[in-house]
């Protein structure tokens, strides 16, 4: 979604610097606040910022655009797992001043081991915004605002299924006019593969933390959740997910 903001604010698929410095990841905490902040202010066009906070802990002011992606919780919990691995913790550490916590120095569960236990664990939201009760937290708030003016929910499923309308979607929700002559190459360049094969350019790795750029990009596919299941253990997630949100979202989720 980085990336597809960018070129759409800049309607060119060459941006002119690596996309972790045009958008930096707000609440990262890895680099000093002043110094991303007037690298900011120094942006003369309009501004790309991400944040993992949900909406309710952000101010919601007129003039921006939110623009919150969502995914099958299931395959986000295996992205969360894979890109844990792929962390340096004690370089996380260094830049944000935090000891590495015991739970990564004990060897990691397997994927399934890990899953079922993301599923198990109930936790509160504000003290594991990464848990299935905190994403489900955030998505609920965001799925309440989405007739908001300014905020704008999209299913990461639906950009694998169709990128060229989703795109379209949002650029006519930004504003943004791109004429037909450049749309097809901006698509090109947001494809999954295509960003894989820029990695060094495109993988938001401020600092150095990710032991491998490439490996950021490990398969953009939709269902690995799902297929690591057993059916009583999608069962056992689906009554866990019940109540963690409206039914309407919970079906838009699910597709």
């Amino acid at each position: 979604m980085q990336m597809i903001c960018l070129l759409l604010v800049f309607r060119s698929p060459d941006l002119p610097e690596p996309l972790g410095r045009l958008s930096p990841w707000l609440d990262h905490l890895i680099e000093p606040l002043d110094r991303l902040l007037e690298r900011l202010a120094q942006q003369d066009w309009r501004r790309v910022i991400k944040t993992h906070t949900p909406l309710d802990g952000i101010p919601i002011v007129p003039g921006a655009d939110y623009i919150v992606v969502a995914r099958h919780p299931l395959d986000l919990a295996v992205s969360l797992y894979h890109q844990g691995d792929n962390i340096d913790r004690r370089r996380l550490a260094v830049l944000t001043g935090k000891p590495v916590p015991s739970s990564y120095a004990a060897e990691r569960p397997s994927a399934h081991d890990w899953l079922m236990r993301w599923i198990r664990t109930r936790a509160e939201p504000l003290d594991a915004m990464d848990s299935l009760d905190g994403v489900m937290w955030h998505l609920t708030d965001a799925w309440r605002r989405r007739h908001e003016p300014n905020v704008f929910l999209i299913h990461y499923d639906d950009l694998l299924a169709d990128l060229d309308g989703e795109m379209h979607h949002l650029a006519d929700h930004l504003g943004i006019v791109i004429d037909d002559h450049t749309w097809p190459a901006l698509v090109h360049s947001a494809n999954f593969e295509q960003m894989r094969a820029k990695a060094d350019q495109l993988v938001p790795n401020a600092g150095g933390i990710l032991k491998d750029g490439r490996a950021f990009f490990r398969s953009g596919r939709s269902g690995a959740g799902r297929e690591m299941l057993s059916d009583a253990e999608v069962s056992e997630y689906q009554r866990r997910i019940e109540g963690l949100g409206p039914p309407d979202l919970l079906t838009w989720l699910h597709p």
